[in-house]
């Protein structure tokens, strides 16, 4: 994940979080940057490193182009960040 702020660096990445089948991520992400554009990036570079990282997944995954899940769940932080975190 912090590879892509080496690209990206107006995007901050204030918390990680992981579980067996998915990931949870606290960003700021600026105005001029879309939410799913966000996403589609990380996805994108994370799979690409982590195939890069890990040769098996070239063959686990062979045909598809990404390692994730077409799908994420976004929630917007306000006043409450407390709780969110």
């Amino acid at each position: 994940m912090l590879e892509v702020r080496k690209d990206y660096p107006e995007l901050e990445i204030l918390e990680v979080n992981h579980d067996v089948d998915h990931v949870h991520l606290l960003l700021s992400i600026p105005p001029k940057m879309s939410v799913s554009t966000v996403v589609c990036t990380i996805k994108a570079n994370t799979a690409r490193g982590m195939k890069k990282k890990f040769p098996f997944l070239q063959d686990l995954y062979w045909g598809i182009n990404s390692i994730w899940s077409g799908g994420y769940f976004v929630s917007t932080v306000g006043i409450d960040e407390v709780t969110i975190r």
